[in-house]
């Protein structure tokens, strides 16, 4: 039987990437692995930086803010997955790197909320 957790999860992830579409950003890959770990969403701003998208979840606020959630340890293997990403696939016309957190919320009516935290990583 499939993991409700997960199904969910995958919801909210595809929810980011039709939203962040529709900001006219290009998404190139999703859920994407390596060695390093998981790259929830990989795509392009409006200015060809590639931003790797942490897609957080919470239904309540118990487990914390989404950004507490991303230490010093979790943005190094999210640096290294993108850097993975930029050796492994091609990647034309790329002008900077980044990683955004995005965090959704149920908001009880069948959509979502989310908030866009752009830059918590950069170089």
């Amino acid at each position: 039987m499939p993991n409700p957790r997960h199904a969910l999860g995958e919801r909210a992830e595809a929810a980011v990437a039709e939203w962040l579409t529709t900001r006219g950003w290009t998404v190139v890959a999703r859920r994407w692995r390596c060695a390093a770990g998981e790259l929830d969403i990989v795509a392009f701003d409006g200015t060809q930086t590639l931003v790797a998208i942490e897609v957080k979840l919470r239904q309540t606020g118990r487990a914390g803010q989404p950004l507490e959630t991303i230490g010093a340890r979790r943005l190094g293997r999210l640096r290294s997955a993108l850097g993975r990403f930029v050796a492994d696939a091609p990647t034309p016309h790329v002008s900077g790197l980044r990683i955004d957190l995005v965090e959704v919320r149920p908001d009880g009516v069948g959509q979502w909320r989310l908030r866009h935290h752009p830059g918590i990583d950069a170089w």
